[in-house]
């Protein structure tokens, strides 16, 4: 079974109430997960105390791909290969890198952060 990795701005617009970004996700007849980056990312832009536990119960109906060894060198070698040229940031290289890493297609809207990165699928 194929496994689609969604990118942060997914999640937002899901937060949001987004129906289109809903029914895209609701879609997907494959296994769904999220980087441990996309979960900081969002904890990080919660407003108070009561976002952050609506953040979190929303984050526990996703299996989290985490950070591992292979993930950090392969975000390292994104971010030698495309900073400058590119200017990847190191959050996306991150879930670029866990994405290949775990073999997983990327579902995002912002597909010109991610479509030069070879080794990356997109959805």
């Amino acid at each position: 079974m194929e496994v689609i990795l969604l990118d942060t701005n997914i999640l937002i617009q899901i937060l949001k109430g987004d129906n289109k970004t809903v029914k895209t996700v609701e879609d997907i007849d494959d296994h769904i997960a999220i980087s441990s980056i996309s979960a900081m990312e969002l904890y990080f832009g919660a407003f108070d105390k009561n976002e952050t536990k609506k953040i979190e119960k929303f984050l526990s109906l996703f299996e989290v791909l985490h950070i591992d060894k292979e993930v950090s060198i392969k975000a390292t070698k994104l971010i030698k290969q495309y900073a400058k040229s590119h200017s990847l940031d190191i959050p996306d290289s991150l879930i670029a890198s866990c994405a290949i890493t775990n073999k997983c297609t990327l579902l995002t809207y912002n597909l010109k952060d991610f479509r030069y990165i070879e080794a990356l699928e997109l959805y």
